[in-house]
């Protein structure tokens, strides 16, 4: 991994991290910005019940349902329906998905128990290979996943299998989504193969839809904030000179990230303070833009201010993109966008 200055100015595009199979596993942890997040913390929206049911629902896989009343002298006590090995948050952008799938992780009594992002998985399965990964994770006792979204029929079913294979070993699941399971994939693919092992997949969730409005754009407006070049430079000279802000050309860090696994994006960004992109375009290529809503997912759980020049962020992925089978993708990555612009110092 390159050497990283405590104070100053860095370039994303010459760092080239990497990151061994024991790092992966030891990260598998929420992050940073649900360090606090709890059942008691999540704050059900009342205008949507659907928050309220769900995490009431997780509260009782996670084994910490309110006490079963006792039966009377005459009545038989109530019996709950066993629930299946895993639940499936399905909902909108921002409604607390992740925050709920947190807390299932801090209230389950676990001794060893894992959370991650999709791709932090397949890239565990990359680095050790399938069946040292699922030695590695058998006898688990929760895996969380968040994020579970296809963008490859092969890491999918290499996922689905796994997952299989540790259900039958005891494991419990809790994955998010913006889809739901019986779905996933739907305008993408449509091999028999992969439809067949998704099916077998829904089968072991009991999904929860969760309504609502995106917490990042109630007390936002809609766009990405952009600066022009004084108000950009003015903005990472601040941050640099109290710690660590990159500076790099838009178009060279998309370049870049094509020659950085998607499991190593995190490491571009160690010891950060502000993110900053100058001359920001749209993005017509769709691995190009896969790759990058990768990164702001990186970037978002960092909770790491971006500030930007060119176009706004929030119009960085062409129309096209918007109306095909990773619309869910991309319009979660502007939400996360727009929240992190307006999250920099001074942020008008």
């Amino acid at each position: 991994m390159t050497q990283q200055t405590s104070t100053g100015v860095v370039h994303l595009t010459q760092r080239t991290p990497v990151v061994t199979g024991p790092e992966m596993l030891a990260s598998l942890v929420p992050p940073p910005q649900f360090d606090d997040a709890t059942f008691d913390s999540y704050r059900a929206d009342p205008a949507y019940p659907s928050q309220e049911e769900a995490k009431q629902t997780l509260q009782r896989f996670a084994g910490r349902s309110e006490p079963v009343k006792k039966a009377g002298l005459f009545r038989r006590a109530p019996k709950e329906a066993p629930m299946k090995p895993g639940v499936y948050l399905d909902g909108g952008f921002g409604v607390g998905k992740t925050h709920l799938l947190a807390s299932v992780y801090r209230a389950l009594p676990a001794r060893r128990k894992y959370f991650g992002s999709f791709i932090e998985y397949t890239a565990l399965v990359g680095a050790l290979g399938y069946r040292n990964t699922v030695d590695l994770l058998r006898g688990a006792d929760l895996l969380c996943i968040d994020e579970f979204e296809l963008d490859d029929p092969g890491d999918t079913m290499v996922m689905t299998r796994l997952l299989g294979e540790l259900v039958t070993s005891g494991t419990k699941l809790a994955a998010t989504s913006n889809t739901p399971p019986n779905a996933l994939g739907e305008g993408r693919f449509a091999a028999q193969d992969f439809l067949r092992e998704i099916h077998a997949m829904s089968a072991s969730f009991e999904t929860l839809r969760i309504d609502g409005v995106d917490y990042r754009q109630r007390a936002i407006d809609g766009t990405a904030v952009t600066l022009d070049d004084s108000a950009y430079a003015q903005r990472v000279g601040d941050a640099a000179a109290a710690g660590t802000a990159s500076d790099d050309d838009f178009s060279d860090v998309i370049r870049h990230l094509a020659q950085v696994h998607p499991s190593r994006y995190i490491r571009l960004i160690d010891d950060l303070d502000v993110v900053g992109l100058r001359d920001v375009r749209e993005l017509t290529d769709q691995s190009e833009a896969l790759r990058f809503v990768a990164f702001v997912d990186r970037v978002y759980d960092a909770q790491l201010p971006v500030v930007a020049t060119g176009i706004p962020l929030n119009d960085v992925f062409a129309d096209e993109m918007l109306g095909g089978g990773y619309r869910k993708k991309y319009l979660r990555a502007i939400s996360r966008l727009n929240a992190l612009t307006h999250t920099a110092p001074d942020a008008a």
